[in-house]
């Protein structure tokens, strides 16, 4: 199928965007396109407007400092994949993003892409969750930094309010000393997990985090003294998963927490 007739909106810069994104009505942001074309294309979007903002140099800034690295929303995976994205440590941002479904799809999705679509079992939703990154976000009105604990409040559905869109991700760097993992399960390489979980054990920064995704709807965060396995089990049976999905979700934790430790 093709996509409803739509205008395609181009701004040049980030003022503009925002004016735009308040005059427009029925609109869609498009950054690589990776979810928002297929859903056009299916017709399960018909804005009357789609605004492309992959070319905007804000939105492809990166910034590294003493304590953490910002990443701007329009950085495709493969750019960090292929480290010409400063790394947080201990080569973690460039393993999540090789990781990505395939080379096709890292040429031209978006960090921030993946994070606004909110698919419950997208792989930035759930590592950057539990690394304790930030989305920073710009409107009309300003900007705002939303944790990522906070940003997805449903299945495909974040916190961004209406002519609001996320700029950058910052991301803290670890410790030296501090210990990672992320596990996730596929019927084959490239496809989406059925199950995964990401492990943060940072005792400098006080963060002993576990985050469980592909649940349905927001990840399941774990933090400090709920790591063990009775409270990740109460846990996913409010998420309505069966008993299936439940297994190989406590698997995929015990994995990742046995590969952290």
């Amino acid at each position: 199928m093709k996509p409803a007739a739509f205008t395609l909106d181009q701004p040049s810069s980030a003022p503009q965007l925002a004016a735009m994104l308040m005059q427009r009505g029925e609109s869609r942001i498009m950054a690589g396109g990776q979810s928002l074309g297929p859903m056009l294309n299916l017709r399960l979007a018909r804005p009357s407007h789609v605004v492309s903002i992959a070319s905007l140099p804000e939105l492809v800034a990166v910034e590294e400092t003493a304590d953490a690295v910002t990443i701007g929303a329009c950085v495709t995976h493969a750019a960090i994949a292929d480290g010409r994205v400063p790394d947080i440590g201990k080569g973690i941002l460039p393993a999540i993003a090789q990781g990505i479904a395939y080379r096709a799809v890292r040429n031209r999705g978006t960090i921030g892409g993946s994070l606004c679509h909110a698919d419950p079992a997208a792989d930035w939703l759930c590592t950057l969750t539990a690394l304790d990154a930030a989305v920073l976000t710009l409107s009309s009105e300003g900007g705002r930094a939303i944790a990522l604990t906070n940003f997805v409040v449903g299945p495909f559905r974040n916190a961004l309010a209406p002519g609001e869109i996320v700029q950058a991700v910052r991301i803290p760097k670890i410790s030296l000393n501090a210990r990672w993992s992320y596990y996730k399960a596929c019927r084959k390489p490239g496809e989406f997990a059925h199950a995964m979980a990401a492990v943060l054990l940072d005792p400098a920064r006080n963060i002993r985090r576990a985050v469980i995704g592909a649940v349905g709807g927001a990840p399941i965060v774990l933090d400090g003294a709920n790591l063990a396995p009775d409270i990740a089990e109460r846990a996913l049976m409010q998420s309505g998963l069966d008993e299936i999905g439940r297994g190989m979700q406590l698997t995929a934790l015990r994995r990742a927490m046995e590969q952290a430790t």
